[in-house]
């Protein structure tokens, strides 16, 4: 029998239940005729920039910012999703001042989270839930949750390593995958003839070449060939990615074109969902590198996705990249994203740890019964 455990999920409200910049943004267009207008992507980091994107701070001692932002499209649908699952608080910093606009709002447009759910204050430490969604990186950094996960917003791009989502959707996938690492019989999870293979491990794992070596001992996968911003000098040898440009990069985001999205070291990953209808429709499986972000994403929109987690040893990551052909400031970002990477090892369903590629790859022939 699997053990019944009842997670608890705070949820933070501007910019992941109710609009709160792109709403100022709109407010300060209006106002201010901007030409061209401005675009939530000027909004690169959080904290005044010292350009026109600083117009919206104005509307954040407004009373009537407060009383009139609008919910998210799907916030109050999701909100009562997740109360199927978790129970549900609300951590939200607002000023002292707005407070009572904030609760009388969240209680009209949130009736499924109780009053006694809600907590107000910039001290998003201080609260001990399992899992913490937020969009702002230092919450998520200094959040205490098992689980603290990010909402990927334009000021937040650079966040490496950490749980990230691009929606609500993949955001409650991840949280029954959690749920799932809960039971006792987790162990016991068994692929069902999967038809999408996900490796997934910190930067040096050597998850490419493990996937490399493994394409040439079967002709039962196809890879996933993704997309980056990465600068193609960096990425010439890996035949695993597409370079774009990053306007392109987010055009391709905005207009659905890619069906998971992340950040990683500064650079722009993505997958588009034809690449892998396309490679399913030849009677292949799909075999891919990702982070547990996009790999979150792939279980979210197909059926049949297994998630094998490559563990090395610590040393070896940071060797590894040390030696990878790449600037300072790349090898900084990947080094720092090896410690909070580690703990997706619990979120995935498989984990191959070894000392040489070709038993990596034997143990994956195991799992996979190839």
């Amino acid at each position: 029998m699997s053990r019944k455990y009842r997670l608890a999920t705070a949820l933070d409200v501007d910019d992941l239940l109710m609009e709160c910049t792109s709403y100022a943004i709109r407010l300060a267009n209006e106002k201010y005729q901007f030409d061209p207008p401005i675009t939530i992507y000027e909004k690169s980091t959080w904290g005044p920039l010292g350009t026109r994107i600083d117009t919206v701070y104005e509307y954040f001692n407004d009373p009537e910012f407060y009383r009139t932002q609008p919910a998210y499209k799907g916030a109050r649908e999701f909100v009562q999703k997740l109360s199927q699952m978790t129970d549900v608080y609300i951590a939200t910093a607002v000023p002292p001042e707005f407070m009572g606009i904030r609760a009388q709002r969240l209680m009209e447009e949130f009736p499924e989270i109780p009053r006694d759910h809600i907590y107000m204050g910039a001290g998003k430490d201080k609260i001990q839930v399992d899992i913490l969604f937020d969009d702002a990186m230092h919450n998520i950094v200094s959040s205490p949750a098992s689980y603290p996960i990010l909402m990927r917003r334009p000021w937040n791009q650079e966040a490496t390593g950490l749980l990230a989502v691009n929606n609500y959707d993949e955001f409650l996938k991840l949280v029954e995958v959690i749920a799932d690492s809960y039971s006792v019989n987790g162990d016991n999870f068994t692929p069902e003839d999967p038809s999408v293979v996900v490796l997934v491990g910190p930067s040096g794992s050597g998850k490419s070449k493990i996937a490399a070596q493994l394409l040439t001992q079967t002709d039962k996968f196809e890879k996933l060939v993704s997309y980056t911003t990465n600068d193609p000098t960096a990425i010439e040898k890996n035949e695993w990615y597409n370079y774009v440009s990053l306007d392109t990069f987010r055009e391709m985001c905005d207009s659905g074109e890619m069906f998971q999205s992340t950040m990683y070291a500064g650079h722009g990953y993505g997958s588009r969902k034809t690449d892998v209808e396309q490679i399913l429709s030849q009677g292949k499986r799909v075999l891919t590198t990702m982070d547990i972000c996009g790999a979150m994403s792939l279980k979210t929109n197909f059926k049949n996705v297994i998630t094998i987690y490559i563990k090395r040893d610590k040393r070896a990551l940071m060797g590894s990249i040390l030696r990878k052909n790449s600037s300072n400031e790349d090898k900084v970002n990947r080094l720092l994203a090896i410690e909070p990477e580690l703990r997706n090892e619990n979120l995935c369903d498989y984990v191959v740890e070894f000392d040489t590629y070709e038993q990596a790859v034997e143990q994956l022939k195991n799992i996979l019964k190839i």
